[in-house]
């Protein structure tokens, strides 16, 4: 990994669950030293959370924590607390989303790690933020991210209808990105400056910058409509379609002026472009619910994969509405590097979802277990072998 991107920095994943974690997983996706900080014993609570309990290998886990080397020490201990410091001592990035009131107490605050290496980027993670009175109050990106900033309201056509829940992760890694970004920024000011510093974000800014066109909207006082069903869209053109085969593709076609003509022609109405309820912009945004009934049944005579030719053949933009076994043999899915398969050749994972031209990724390496490379990290942080030995004796050391 000599010639990785982030050979030689050295990252405390000192986190628990996705969204801190998986910032560091990213920064480990080009070469850095990954330290992940558990619990003896239960490890971090992640561990074990795949849906099925049977599951040969705990996937979760492999996704987030690829690439790392586990460290099991008590942080409740004052020798365990000591052996972190000395670890931050040395290190370039410390990643925690510790509740505020959990860092204070294990030593952990960024007041307390930051005198300890002026050259150290602590990135901060938290729910809703480190300011009002909401700054220690816990949360996960289901609760902070999809509920609180509006996401998981808008995306319902009516108020009486249910809520949606979001999957697992769902904000959690984009999140992480957003995380990422904090940490690399603080990483470009630590080359002009030599110093490192404070970073934070949180699932509620996250969540509301994914939600950020609703919400400008309101804060230039103009009203939100929730998202209208398929059948009261304003853009028949901008919607999704059932095939002939039950299966369904979005479409987006906004170029109107120049691909409307070819679209029609391409599915055997061009008699459309002169209908006067849908000759002109505006007579197709006020009949929109009339040319959906239309093209509901011009798209239900064909195939998926025969209207896929078809559209692609007039630059037509649309999505196949995707099924997750799907994703696993979709090709394009290597060819963008999204998916890439572990080192030891068992299987793929999701990789960081970007690309630096000239600096390689590493090829995924299997999660630790819990503790698995404890001797070794605190061997290379100057701990002899009687030292280490003493630790696991106070029970300090999983």
């Amino acid at each position: 990994m000599s010639d990785t991107l982030f050979s030689g920095l050295k990252v405390i994943d000192c986190a628990s669950w996705i969204a801190g974690p998986a910032a560091a997983t990213m920064l480990s996706d080009f070469g850095a030293d990954v330290i992940k900080i558990e619990p003896p014993g239960v490890g971090d609570p992640w561990r074990g959370r795949t849906p099925n309990p049977n599951a040969p290998t705990d996937y979760y886990w492999q996704l987030t924590s690829r690439n790392k080397r586990s460290l099991a020490i008590d942080l409740k201990h004052d020798e365990g607390r000591a052996a972190l410091h000395r670890l931050v001592s040395s290190a370039d990035v410390f990643v925690t989303n510790f509740p505020l009131p959990v860092r204070e107490r294990l030593g952990l605050a960024h007041t307390q790690l930051l005198p300890l290496n002026p050259r150290l980027i602590y990135a901060s993670f938290t729910a809703y933020g480190e300011e009002g009175e909401e700054a220690a109050k816990t949360g996960f990106d289901s609760t902070a991210y999809w509920a609180r900033t509006g996401l998981m309201d808008m995306v319902r056509a009516y108020d009486d209808y249910e809520p949606v829940r979001s999957m697992p992760g769902m904000g959690d890694h984009p999140s992480a990105t957003g995380l990422y970004a904090a940490i690399v920024t603080a990483l470009y000011r630590r080359e002009k400056t030599g110093t490192g510093g404070l970073v934070q974000s949180s699932l509620l800014q996250n969540g509301l910058w994914a939600n950020a066109c609703a919400v400008q909207t309101r804060l230039f006082g103009d009203h939100v409509p929730h998202r209208p069903t398929r059948l009261e869209v304003p853009n028949a053109l901008a919607n999704h379609y059932r095939t002939g085969d039950n299966r369904w593709f979005i479409m987006a076609l906004y170029n109107e002026q120049r691909q409307l003509r070819g679209f029609l022609s391409a599915i055997g109405r061009e008699n459309l472009a002169d209908d006067p309820r849908f000759a002109t912009d505006a007579a197709r945004k006020k009949n929109a619910a009339a040319l959906v009934g239309v093209l509901d049944e011009v798209f239900a005579t064909r195939t998926l994969a025969e209207w896929r030719e078809i559209l692609d053949g007039v630059g037509v933009t649309f999505g196949i509405v995707g099924k997750v076994d799907e994703v696993l043999e979709d090709p394009q899915m290597v060819h963008a590097g999204a998916l890439v398969p572990f080192a030891d050749g068992q299987g793929m994972t999701v990789s960081a979802p970007f690309h630096v031209a000239g600096a390689a990724k590493v090829a995924p390496r299997r999660a630790p277990g819990i503790g698995q490379d404890s001797e070794a990290v605190l061997a290379e942080a100057g701990y002899s072998g009687e030292e280490i030995g003493r630790l696991r004796g106070l029970g300090v050391l999983g």
